[in-house]
């Protein structure tokens, strides 16, 4: 029995890798969550520099302050770590991979009215490989969604397709363009909805988001999360100071030590380019983008 999926949505997320549940979340939790979207901005005033709790945008300044990603909200937010563990996000998880869940990651990506960065092309897989992929991310939309604002965009069904090659110069850049390995920029779907929503995607589907071109704001939550008997790959990006630490991220359900291996494609990233641990960083790395950057064409 599933929880709050219908049948008809789990087949279509096994079969395109992808949901968009629309106004899943109270206003009251929206209105609470962008008041600490604030009290970031007004912390990022006066810095000069991303930290290990803000990323900022390469047009910040200390007068001008511009925030791109708030890092591990879930450490620094009581209302982003306690929205976390409630069944508005676990209940659709569990309804997808399983009843024992592991955090893998949390971030909040923000792209600011007519500034906010764009993200290339990539597979959360390629950068966190694990023994199966019983992964996904939960993205809680924050602002309404629509084309102008820089959705995030996936290639329906590619999450059952091989993990692409995602260096440059036998560097990890983090993305790749769709072109190259014969994807049709066509076949792409823009996941838009109101404020309040959440979209669903696989950790092997294809997904990347302009950069926002509106007047308005687009800010989405990210909860990244796994069944508990995947594991990491050795050379993968996720975080491993042994085993008692990693229980310590499970969201419900129970541990195991016994990893499910599943035969599913595998490429590891490595080696690593020598820049801050950032998506934005590490995808400067690419030597043709799909996307425009500020004050450049695509």
């Amino acid at each position: 029995m599933t929880e709050v999926l219908s049948n008809e949505q789990v087949a279509s997320y096994r079969e395109n890798g992808y949901l968009l549940l629309e106004n899943h979340l109270p206003e009251s939790i929206l209105i609470e969550i962008r008041n600490e979207i604030r009290r970031f901005e007004e912390e990022a005033k006066g810095m000069t520099e991303s930290n290990d709790r803000l990323d900022l945008e390469d047009s910040h300044t200390p007068e001008d302050p511009r925030l791109r990603r708030i890092k591990l909200p879930h450490k620094i937010s009581e209302i982003m770590r306690d929205l976390m563990y409630s069944d508005l996000i676990l209940a659709p998880a569990r309804d997808l991979i399983g009843p024992n869940l592991r955090l893998h990651t949390t971030k909040l990506n923000m792209k600011s009215a007519g500034y906010g960065a764009a993200v290339e092309w990539h597979q959360d897989y390629a950068f966190y490989p694990h023994t199966n992929d019983d992964i996904l991310a939960i993205g809680v939309i924050i602002d309404d969604m629509e084309s102008q604002n820089g959705p995030l965009m996936v290639y329906p069904g590619s999450h059952k397709g091989p993990v692409y090659d995602h260096h440059v110069e036998g560097v990890f850049a983090g993305a790749f363009v769709p072109e190259d390995v014969g994807l049709n920029p066509a076949d792409a779907v823009e996941l838009k909805g109101p404020a309040g929503s959440i979209s669903i995607h696989h950790g092997r589907i294809v997904h990347g988001s302009s950069l926002n071109t509106s007047e308005s704001a687009r800010r989405i939550l990210f909860y990244e999360m796994m069944a508990a008997d995947a594991f990491p790959i050795m050379g993968s990006m996720t975080r491993w100071d042994g085993i008692e630490d990693y229980n310590t991220r499970m969201l419900c359900g129970e541990p195991t030590i016994a990893p499910r291996l599943k035969d599913i494609p595998i490429r590891i990233p490595q080696p690593q380019p020598d820049v801050p641990i950032s998506i934005y960083e590490i995808q400067k790395g690419m030597r043709s983008r799909s996307f425009r950057t500020i004050g450049k064409k695509a």
